[in-house]
């Protein structure tokens, strides 16, 4: 019973804040997923319903928060590529801290603008 409430509650927490941000192309969303393992994000254009530019942990070494931060750096570094300067930040049902924050940090530190 627990279970079914917190989840509830996520999904409540991750409608909540998707009602206040819409991502268009010249200031996309970037949309993150933490799962037990690995981090996802992707920037998304949310007009035409289509993913700009994605990225992963899987390849590569060290703790998840080191790992995310260089994910924040490479997602910054292929917006750059792509012309995109500044971005809509959706950590969806999740708290502002540890990889979440880390992959907002290596964006800001690769050049985006949230």
């Amino acid at each position: 019973m627990k279970k079914i409430l917190i989840n509830k509650r996520k999904q409540a927490r991750a409608k909540r804040i998707r009602a206040k941000i819409f991502g268009v192309a010249a200031k996309p969303r970037l949309s993150v997923f933490r799962s037990n393992k690995y981090t996802y994000a992707q920037l998304i254009d949310d007009s035409k319903g289509i993913t700009l530019i994605s990225g992963n942990t899987k390849t590569e070494k060290g703790k998840k928060s080191e790992r995310a931060l260089t994910l924040g750096k490479n997602l910054a570094e292929k917006a750059k590529k792509s012309g995109i300067e500044a971005v809509i930040f959706d950590k969806g049902s999740y708290k502002y801290h540890g990889r979440i924050k880390s992959i907002a940090d290596g964006a800001r530190e690769g050049g985006l603008k949230f």
